[in-house]
C-alpha cells in the first residue's frame, strides 16, 4: 500500500507559477513511476506528466511541454510538479498517482495509488 498526499495548490494569476508536491509513504518509493493528472469541472481526468522510478525519464502532455516540469527526490519520497506560465485552462484539481508497472502509460486506470488532489485555480 502507498499513501500519497499532495500539497502546493492555490490561486494564481495567469503567467504565474506554482509548485505542487506529492509526499509518498508505504512501499519503496523508487519502485514506482509517478504521474500527475488533472480534472477540470465537467471534464474527464487527463494525464499531465510522468516520471520513471529513477527519475531519468519524463513524459508530458503536449499542452504543458515547456511550461511544466516533473521531478522527484527519492530520498524524500516526494515528487514535484513545477508549473510556470500558467494559463486559465490549467485550472483543475491536480492528482498524483503511483504506477507499479514499468510500461509508460498515460491511462489513469493503469495507476495503482492516488492522492486526494489539490486545487489549482488560474485567474485571467
Amino acid at each position: 500500500q502507498v499513501q500519497l498526499v499532495e500539497s502546493g495548490g492555490g490561486l494564481v494569476q495567469a503567467g504565474g507559477s506554482l509548485r505542487l508536491a506529492c509526499a509518498a509513504s508505504g512501499r519503496i518509493f523508487s519502485n514506482y513511476a509517478m504521474g500527475w493528472f488533472r480534472q477540470a469541472p465537467g471534464k474527464e481526468r487527463e494525464f499531465v506528466a510522468r516520471i520513471s522510478g529513477s527519475g531519468l525519464s519524463t513524459y508530458y502532455r503536449d499542452s504543458v511541454k515547456g511550461r511544466f516540469s516533473i521531478s522527484r527526490d527519492n530520498a524524500k519520497n516526494t515528487v514535484y510538479l513545477q508549473m510556470n506560465s500558467l494559463k486559465p485552462e490549467d485550472t483543475a484539481v491536480y492528482y498524483c498517482a503511483a504506477d507499479r508497472g514499468a510500461v509508460v502509460t498515460t491511462q489513469d486506470k493503469k495507476y495503482d495509488y492516488w492522492g486526494q488532489g489539490t486545487q489549482v485555480t488560474v485567474s485571467s
